[in-house]
């Protein structure tokens, strides 16, 4: 049996609280006049495994996208829409990601972890708390309910936010995902409690984390599956952040924008292509892609940086070895201007992309490696324009940018489950036309 006592778990909790080591791995971030509330950050989870194996840990590397506007948000790995029944109520229609914790060698095989989609509905029951009410289902129908209670609180440059739930399963659920499909278990009534919050450090810079334990029901702990009572998790990281005390002094990029790419698919990795040695695509696959542009800011660490959120959607033209395939993208993207001897732009975006059917592209590398392909990647996008404006000096001319884009999809070496723990992914070299308004 996994030795995971009440006492090392709640002790460790308070010694968090006692010491302010608590970020939020949903950002509190202060809403100012200019602009919306936005961040990006990456760091490790580690969590405990349920199940009866000889490992009983697993770690994960994951980044977290935050964005709050007036009616859509991201909140780390879950996004969604708002909205404001009154100031005491408000709903919402979100998508989650749900990990399945599993031995990591395993992890690719299962592909376990899910995106819930669900159903909120919050009430101010006091100040400073918020009670939820969720409803949940996978993509297979498989059920489950969350009642949470919990509060946001700030003492100086911490954040914090205890939280306390109880979470209410169906048997398709449990069967599934304690049962495995093997022991019958039946519905059950699992309770969860936890604090998460960040630590403002520096300018946008922040300490991010979290800590929690699950104590699983009944049913569950009986199945010969399991050898805990207790399931715990943690997670560490870094996050930036607009500095709240200079959210009223914050500018932003002038326009938002639009972009069109087409591109052509290479098995070459990022580091041939970056160095000029890109190899053509057999089945000359392709892709076109249309990008927006949502300015957010103009300046990070006092960098003159425009910072993008950059939602997009791309189509993968049919070949001789693959169908029709759609991917969707949701990132932040950063501009560095250079104006000798015209107006250049590098830029380079972070974010989540995930395809509708896995491109031929990605499955004959993983076939190869070995790997079960995954719908769900990280997204890099590398890019160079020129203002056609400032290169014809022209007026008419000076909304629009010619550039190249490097479009990347990869699973992050291994290092996250969510990603199907797999190494390697695609690349597509493009050229865009792009147009500010």
């Amino acid at each position: 049996m996994k030795r995971h006592p009440l006492l090392i778990i709640v002790s460790l909790f308070m010694s968090c609280l006692k010491l302010s080591f608590a970020a939020d791995v949903v950002p509190n971030v202060a809403s100012t006049e200019q602009g919306d509330n936005w961040g990006i950050a990456i760091g490790m989870r580690y969590t405990s495994i349920p199940f009866a194996t000889e490992k009983d840990t697993v770690t994960d590397v994951i980044p977290l996208f935050f964005y709050r506007g007036e009616h859509f948000y991201l909140d780390g790995l879950e996004g969604g829409a708002t909205y404001n029944f009154n100031d005491d109520w408000k709903g919402a229609l979100f998508t989650r990601y749900r990990f399945f914790d599993a031995p990591r060698e395993y992890q690719n095989e299962i592909s376990g972890g899910k995106w819930d989609l669900g159903v909120r509905l919050s009430h101010e029951v006091m100040p400073n708390w918020m009670m939820d009410l969720e409803a949940l289902s996978d993509n297979d129908g498989r059920e489950h309910a969350i009642a949470r209670l919990k509060s946001r609180w700030q003492w100086d440059r911490l954040y914090f936010e205890p939280m306390f739930e109880a979470r209410f399963k169906t048997s398709g659920f449990n069967n599934r995902y304690y049962g495995l499909d093997i022991d019958d278990i039946g519905a059950g009534v699992d309770w969860y409690g936890g604090v998460q919050g960040r630590v403002h450090v520096w300018r946008e810079l922040n300490i991010i984390g979290k800590i929690g334990t699950r104590y699983l029901d009944g049913d569950v702990r009986g199945s010969h599956l399991i050898d805990t009572n207790w399931d715990w998790e943690t997670y560490l990281g870094i996050a930036f952040i607009p500095d709240p005390e200079k959210g009223k002094e914050l500018t932003l990029p002038e326009k938002s924008y639009v972009r069109l790419a087409h591109g052509w698919a290479t098995p070459s990795n990022i580091g041939d292509i970056l160095a000029g040695d890109t190899e053509k695509d057999e089945y000359n696959n392709q892709l076109t892609s249309l990008f927006y542009g949502h300015p957010l800011a103009s300046e990070l660490f006092g960098l003159p940086l425009d910072i993008y959120l950059t939602p997009g959607f791309v189509y993968h033209h049919s070949s001789d070895v693959q169908d029709v395939t759609s991917e969707y993208v949701v990132a932040f993207k950063a501009y560095y201007t250079v104006n000798w001897p015209t107006k250049w732009r590098f830029g380079v975006a972070e974010g989540l992309s995930y395809q509708s059917r896995v491109t031929w592209i990605e499955q004959d590398e993983m076939d190869e490696k070995g790997y079960r392909a995954s719908k769900l990647l990280n997204f890099l996008d590398f890019t160079l324009d020129v203002n056609l404006g400032d290169l014809f000096n022209s007026e008419k001319f000076r909304p629009w940018w010619l550039g190249y884009s490097l479009h990347h999809r990869s699973g992050i070496f291994e290092t996250g489950s969510q990603f199907g723990r797999i190494k390697g992914g695609s690349n597509y070299n493009s050229v865009y036309l792009q147009y500010d308004f």
